[in-house]
Formats: C-alpha cells, sequence, structure tokens
C-alpha cells in the first residue's frame, strides 16, 4: 500500500499564500508601477481574495518591501552575483523579461520616493539598501590589491552609488553610461593600474573571479541576517 504524503501543515500553507501573493505582486508592480498597483487585483492574480493578502501583509508598502525580500533570497539562493557583468535577464532576447525588469526598477523608484516621506518606510528601505552596500564591501574587500584611505565599507558604498546612479540614468533614457564604461569606473575605484584593461580570460584570474563571487556571496548573506 502506497503511504500518503503528510498533510500540508497550517504554517506551510499560510506561506504557501504568502509566496503566491508575493509572486503576483512582483508581476503587478512591474506591470503598473508602485502607485497603480491594486492590493484587490494583486489577490485576484495570486487566486486570492484582499482579505488573505491583509492577513499577510499590512499595506501596500509592507508587500512591496516583500517582494524586495524576496528579490534577495532569490540572489542568496544563486549564490550572489558578478558586479562586474550584466546579468542574462538584461540581455535576454525576450522583451517581456526586459520590461519586467525595467518596470520593477521603475516600480522601485516611485517607491523610494514614498519611503522618503515617512520614517519608519524609510528605515525599512535603509536596511536594504545596506545589503546592497555591504554586498559591495564584500567585492572590495576580495580585489582591492593596494592600501587605500578608504575603508572597504566606503569603497563599496562609491561602487553602489555608481552602479545605482549609472541604472537611474539609464532609466531616465540616457545612454551616456553603458556597461563598459561602469565596469571601468568599478575598476578604477577598486584599482586604478587595472581600470583600462582589457577582458581577463586566464585561468588566475578566472579563479580570482570565482573567489570575489563566493566572497561577496558571503557578504551579502551576513548582511541579510543582521
Amino acid at each position: 500500500m502506497t503511504d500518503l504524503p503528510d498533510p500540508m501543515s497550517r504554517r506551510d500553507r499560510q506561506r504557501q499564500t504568502r509566496d503566491a501573493i508575493v509572486f503576483a505582486a512582483r508581476e503587478a508592480f512591474a506591470e503598473g508601477g508602485y502607485h497603480a498597483a491594486n492590493l484587490e487585483a494583486i489577490a485576484r492574480r495570486a487566486g486570492f481574495s484582499k482579505g488573505a493578502v491583509y492577513s499577510n501583509f499590512a499595506g501596500k508598502a509592507e508587500l512591496f518591501l516583500a517582494v524586495i525580500d524576496a528579490n534577495i533570497e532569490q540572489s542568496l539562493a544563486q549564490g550572489g552575483w558578478d558586479v562586474f557583468e550584466t546579468p542574462d535577464e538584461w540581455n535576454s532576447e525576450d522583451p517581456r523579461i526586459r520590461d519586467a525588469i525595467r518596470g520593477f526598477a521603475l516600480a522601485t523608484l516611485e517607491f523610494i520616493a514614498v519611503a522618503a516621506r515617512d520614517a519608519k518606510l524609510s528605515e525599512a528601505m535603509a536596511a536594504r539598501m545596506n545589503v546592497l552596500v555591504a554586498t559591495y564591501a564584500g567585492v572590495v574587500e576580495a580585489s582591492r590589491v593596494q592600501d587605500d584611505d578608504l575603508t572597504s565599507e566606503q569603497l563599496g558604498a562609491l561602487l553602489a552609488a555608481l552602479d545605482q546612479g549609472a541604472a537611474a540614468l539609464s532609466l531616465a533614457g540616457s545612454h551616456a553610461i553603458d556597461q563598459s564604461l561602469l565596469r571601468a569606473g568599478m575598476l578604477r575605484l577598486l584599482d586604478p593600474s587595472q581600470a583600462g584593461e582589457p577582458e581577463r580570460g586566464d585561468g588566475e584570474s578566472a579563479l580570482h573571479d570565482r573567489v570575489i563571487r563566493a566572497r561577496v556571496a558571503a557578504a551579502l548573506r551576513e548582511a541579510y541576517r543582521e
């Protein structure tokens, strides 16, 4: 006789419901932006009532933060990311993927403007931005080859500002900074002597890149736990 699987616990069902709502919310925010997203529509997209949303989240702001957390967790599960490379999704030939990434980035800008006027939301968003800064600080620790008056945390903050600023310019329609120029700027902060070098392909450099990725992932995990 075949054993039947154990029934799903109440906690597992709640987690499944919450995950479905977060997934639906990510799509809704990417499609219409933060302000236009509607909790009732998100609930329907997820296959639940609006009450299910409010039983898991205090409101739209908390739900948006949960989507950001889910994105961070996804990055952690994938072992972090290489800050010098353009994610495959950006280069995807599928316009739906590119539009979704751009749409959520725009929604995030909307949310940042809202959070900046709310002390509690501002603190919550700052905590998540600190994870980003800690990630770049990990890159600095793994990459810097010379002494600098700036700490790893300070250089990490500058790298984050450069990356996010370039993204903001791109979202605004500017093509002043492409991925090649962004990478050169990051390398100049880390090691001016390598700023103009071409793509590295030798075995030692490849190993170095893997070390960077591993340390970035570790820094991200540590920051996310705090």
